[in-house]
């Protein structure tokens, strides 16, 4: 179903069991609200699903936030559109009636680097995260505290778009904060593979208690 007066376009199906988490799918540049639902299915299935539409186009291609150049991000932007979406997940808790102590970020690329975004400036609405092809969003002074979040990374040892230090420095960022982090490196680039997918459906499945 779909309800644009919660601020985002998006699409939310209801958990198959009420004891389910809800993901929040967050799709990378280009994309839209439907693009992670077949991965959100094979990651955890029967868990409710929350995924807007980035809100800031880029030459017409739907984003999370404003970039100044490749890599480079709008902090100011950033930080306006991290708190948007977590006034979202909480006006559509109240809307659908999930637990907003359980609702986990699955993100790629674009919408990676937004959920690492809420972990570190809007700690307590994300209960975890997954994120494909992540990097560094953003800095706060001081770290929020993230005892006992785990957090999902994945990247490409031969990314051209995010280099191997950049998802090193966020999962090193992350752990700062408390975070428990896992990360798994994958031989290719940009793109997802089965491997990102096997492994964070492993991680979803073993992290369950505490998500």
């Amino acid at each position: 179903m779909t309800a644009p007066d919660l601020g985002f376009e998006h699409v939310f199906t209801a958990p198959a069991a009420p004891d389910a988490p809800t993901l929040l799918l967050l799709h990378g540049t280009g994309g839209n609200e439907h693009d992670l639902v077949p991965l959100a299915e094979s990651l955890a299935p029967g868990a409710a699903v929350l995924s807007p539409r980035g809100k800031v186009l880029e030459r017409g291609m739907p984003r999370f936030f404003r970039r100044l150049a490749e890599g480079v991000f709008d902090l100011d932007d950033l930080r306006f559109r991290t708190h948007e979406l977590a006034e979202f997940v909480g006006a559509a808790s109240r809307h659908y009636g999930f637990d907003r102590a359980r609702v986990v970020a699955v993100g790629f690329s674009n919408g990676a680097n937004v959920a690492a975004s809420t972990l570190l400036l809007e700690p307590g609405v994300l209960a975890g995260a997954v994120l494909f092809r992540a990097m560094v969003p953003i800095v706060p002074d001081p770290l929020p505290s993230l005892q006992g979040t785990p957090v999902f990374m994945s990247n490409g040892r031969t990314d051209s778009l995010i280099p191997a230090a950049d998802a090193e420095r966020l999962a090193e960022l992350l752990r700062q904060a408390g975070a428990g982090v896992t990360v798994h490196w994958q031989p290719g680039g940009h793109q997802l593979t089965r491997q990102d997918v096997a492994q964070a459906q492993e991680w979803l499945r073993t992290s369950s208690g505490r998500l």
